[in-house]
């Protein structure tokens, strides 16, 4: 291999490589992928001190150089999410191997029998900050789904990333699988993004996973197919008739479990009829919590009178901002129709909430919302490929083709034809 300082060279011979192993992977045996993802849930759950000492050098260095709160946050390496992503690998061993299915088989007149056959992308590049933890998932949904992937943590997370992807390659080589199928970018240099984003002779699809910036970038500038979001502007609307004591539960949770992740709540729609209700006890919860409220009039006028609350007006800005911290925008709002209406003005297409005890309310929020996830009475948080039951995900699409919503396996997926005959010719 070439060393880093040849980025040119050192991104060819890592794609040159991962296609080969690409094709190694594609042929894999449903066992031996399985084999691997048990292997790697076990070295995880093994890794403790040394992966923690790997962490823990990063978190030190993130915090001298003053890296943001929820930036730090993302790159925490605690025994819980360790335990997640073991299972998450455990989870897609269970699962039925998408690879080779063919489904949709119909026979056509001239005696042919036509589908579709599930077949891996082949080499995904895979780009991400802070989360070390997505090092797993990518790595463990390509295992299954037959792929090979190159990854490239951010800078952030050097330690933390190779002390994982060093579990992954031993996890291969058990199972007897090609080590290169998963490789990581050693080198911090941003020129190796730009490479890797450009190398359509080596990589099927990038997928980027991180701020809006580098998202905006890797768009812009990627030669090969992206599948990404930009933003997550995530809507909880309380409707008129409404569950208040369930409403509150899952408002704050949505808000304040975790207040960084793409899947927070960062926007919340009360109906008119529910707001003097509504807003006070879930204002008290938020002040209990130090959660700024940027407010309409409306909301505002009836929040003045809790204790402690910490109100702004809304600006129009505030309306699309996704806040990742304790903050959240509040609109007290006339309808469902001017709920959905904003929601699909303002909102990112990511993952939004209706809290209602009315169906029809429930189903027209369901069909008209344009949005890869939407919920009727859950929190938000629930928009995660390992609580969809995937397994894990390598993300969230906001795009309308191939993949939509959480991504896991069939979004590492695409379908081709088959003909299946016995000797018909076209006359």
């Amino acid at each position: 291999m070439s060393t880093p300082h040849d980025i040119p060279a050192y991104m060819a011979q890592m794609g040159a490589a991962a296609r080969e192993a690409a094709t190694a992977m594609a042929r894999a045996s449903t066992r031996a992928k399985n084999a691997a993802l048990t292997e790697l849930a076990r070295l995880l759950r093994d890794a403790g001190e040394p992966l923690q000492a790997a962490n823990a050098v990063d978190i030190a260095a993130a915090e001298a150089n003053g890296l943001a709160g929820p930036m730090v946050d993302r790159l925490r390496l605690p025994a819980k999410v360790i335990d997640t992503v073991a299972e998450g690998c455990d989870q897609l061993a269970a699962m039925p191997d998408p690879v080779g299915e063919i489904t949709g088989v119909k026979r056509r007149p001239t005696g042919i029998s036509v589908g579709q056959m599930r077949v891996p992308l082949g080499v995904f590049g895979m780009i991400y900050e802070s989360r070390p933890n997505v090092t797993i998932e990518a790595a463990s949904l390509a295992i299954k789904s037959g792929n090979a992937c190159i990854l490239r943590g951010g800078s952030e997370a050097l330690h933390s990333n190779l002390a994982l992807w060093k579990l992954v390659q031993q996890a291969l080589v058990s199972a007897g699988l090609p080590a290169t199928a998963v490789q990581l970018v050693e080198t911090t240099d941003r020129a190796a993004v730009g490479r890797l984003i450009a190398m359509p002779e080596f990589v099927d699809v990038i997928i980027p996973r991180g701020g809006k910036g580098l998202i905006e970038r890797i768009s812009a500038e990627a030669k090969v197919p992206v599948i990404k979001h930009l933003d997550g502007n995530c809507h909880t609307y309380i409707d008129a008739q409404v569950d208040i004591a369930q409403a509150l539960v899952v408002t704050d949770n949505a808000k304040t479990q975790k207040y960084s992740p793409c899947n927070a709540t960062e926007s919340l729609l009360v109906h008119a009829d529910s707001a003097a209700a509504f807003l006070p006890q879930i204002g008290a919860i938020f002040a209990a919590k130090g959660v700024e409220m940027r407010c309409d009039a409306a909301a505002k006028a009836v929040l003045q009178a809790v204790p402690g609350a910490m109100l702004a007006d809304a600006t129009e800005a505030d309306w699309a901002e996704e806040y990742l911290a304790p903050v959240i925008s509040v609109k007290v709002v006339a309808s469902l129709d001017e709920a959905i209406a904003h929601i699909n003005q303002y909102g990112s297409h990511h993952t939004d909430a209706i809290l209602t005890n009315h169906h029809p309310s429930a189903m027209r929020f369901l069909r008209e919302v344009d949005s890869a996830s939407v919920m009727v009475n859950a929190s938000t948080r629930f928009a995660d490929g390992f609580e969809y039951g995937l397994g894990a995900e390598i993300g969230i699409s906001t795009d309308k083709f191939h993949a939509r919503g959480p991504v896991g396996l069939e979004g590492l997926t695409s379908m081709k034809w088959v003909v299946l005959g016995q000797g018909e010719v076209r006359s």
